[in-house]
């Protein structure tokens, strides 16, 4: 499936059928299994990435890890579309941003998340229309998932939250955004009427307490994340295990779970035939 293609069919998954229901890899491997799970698109999560290649979360990656990452999770994901989470750009410079996303799109992405942060709302759009334009200039129809994080981050309380989440999707969405991702918010009473008055896909990430896919759908939900939870799930396990193995050196601490991984080498020996 060429590029043009995975990026119309993943485009199709925020307006057709089911919620999407987007699993966050952060390596070759992760996206491997997610994929062979049966996941329908695979995303990259930006702290989980960070995190295993010893870096904090806050656009301090280097950029070439990130590529370097997104080029190994696009080539273990085959047909599955890839998007990637590219935080705040790691620049806030609209032309060196249009630069990282060619190559973030020419690593094998159809879609990115590209977050406000702190940044004011005015300066998150014109990097929301760099990032337009740079994907159309590369032929790719690209899935921009505005992200915003009034809630997340507290940057307003209450109603006031609510409206400024509001007024920047529709400032987004107006700079060229294919949907909005509101991270933070749990409640589904606030979750439906985010999803009522967004007027393009609203992403929700994974939180504990969170409503299962079915009822997010039913409020007008698209799209949502695991975010840093299989990451967390995996090295919590590594580390529970390692204890363990530590503490008598019984082989046993590890072989219980490693068993029901399947054969990566096999998977991956494609790769290099």
């Amino acid at each position: 499936m060429d590029q043009k293609t995975k990026a119309e069919a993943f485009a199709a998954l925020h307006h057709t059928g089911e919620i999407l229901i987007l699993p966050n890899a952060w390596d070759g491997a992760s996206a491997a299994v997610m994929a062979d799970a049966g996941a329908k698109a695979v995303a990259t999560s930006s702290a989980a990435v960070a995190w295993s290649h010893g870096y904090p979360d806050g656009d301090l990656l280097p950029l070439n890890l990130l590529l370097e990452t997104i080029t190994a999770v696009a080539r273990a994901a085959g047909d599955t579309p890839v998007t990637a989470d590219i935080e705040g750009g790691y620049t806030d410079d609209l032309d060196r941003l249009a630069e990282t996303v060619r190559a973030v799109i020419g690593a094998g992405a159809v879609g990115i998340n590209l977050e406000d942060g702190a940044r004011t709302p005015d300066l998150h759009a014109r990097k929301i229309e760099a990032a337009r334009k740079a994907a159309d200039a590369a032929g790719v129809p690209l899935f921009i998932n505005a992200r915003t994080d009034v809630y997340l981050k507290g940057l307003a309380e209450g109603h006031a939250a609510y409206v400024e989440t509001v007024a920047r999707a529709e400032r987004y969405r107006d700079a060229g955004a294919s949907g909005v991702f509101v991270p933070g918010p749990s409640d589904p009473d606030l979750i439906g009427r985010l999803a009522d008055e967004i007027k393009l896909p609203l992403n929700i990430m994974l939180l504990p307490g969170l409503a299962k896919a079915a009822q997010l759908q039913a409020l007008g939900v698209r799209r949502v994340s695991s975010a840093t939870a299989p990451f967390r799930m995996a090295y919590a396990n590594v580390a529970n295990a390692t204890a363990a193995f530590l503490s008598d050196g019984d082989p046993a601490a590890f072989a219980a779970d490693a068993t029901r991984l399947g054969n990566l080498n096999k998977r991956f020996e494609s790769w290099t035939s």
